[in-house]
C-alpha cells in the first residue's frame, strides 16, 4: 500500500510516498531532508497533533490554550472534552498550566487575561 503525504515540517512541503506493508513502513521517498522522512514515518504509524482551543475564565470570557506538546491523533475529541470542562480563574498568563498530564501533554494558556 502506498501513502502520499506532503511534508509539513518546513516550508519547502516536500511530497512524499510512504510504502506500508502489514502497517509498517518499508519505504520512503520525495523527502528532501531526514525531517520529511521522521515525519511521515510517524504520521503512517503513530500520528499525532498539537490541539489548540479555549477554555472559560471565570469572567465568563475565554481565553486560548493548547498543548504544549502533540497527542495522539486518535485522543483529540477526548482532550476536548477535558478543555471544555476547565474553567481558569483570572488572572491568567502565557505558560499557566490549564490541566496537566492530558495524554502525555499539559494544557497551556496562551494568552495573557487581567481581572
Amino acid at each position: 500500500m502506498k501513502r502520499e503525504l506532503t511534508c509539513i515540517v518546513c516550508p519547502m512541503g516536500c511530497s512524499i510516498t510512504v510504502t506500508l506493508d502489514n502497517g509498517k513502513v518499508t519505504d520512503i521517498t520525495g523527502n528532501t531532508c531526514p525531517r520529511g522522512a521522521e515525519y511521515a514515518r510517524n504520521e503512517c504509524t503513530n500520528p499525532t497533533r498539537t490541539v489548540t482551543s479555549t477554555v472559560m475564565c471565570d469572567d465568563g470570557l475565554p481565553v486560548s490554550v493548547k498543548t504544549d506538546r502533540p497527542i495522539p491523533k486518535d485522543k483529540i475529541f477526548e482532550c476536548m472534552k477535558i478543555i471544555n470542562r476547565i474553567r481558569m480563574p483570572l488572572p491568567v498568563k502565557i505558560g499557566d498550566v490549564a490541566a496537566r498530564n492530558v495524554f502525555g501533554s499539559n494544557i497551556v494558556v496562551t494568552s495573557n487575561r487581567k481581572k
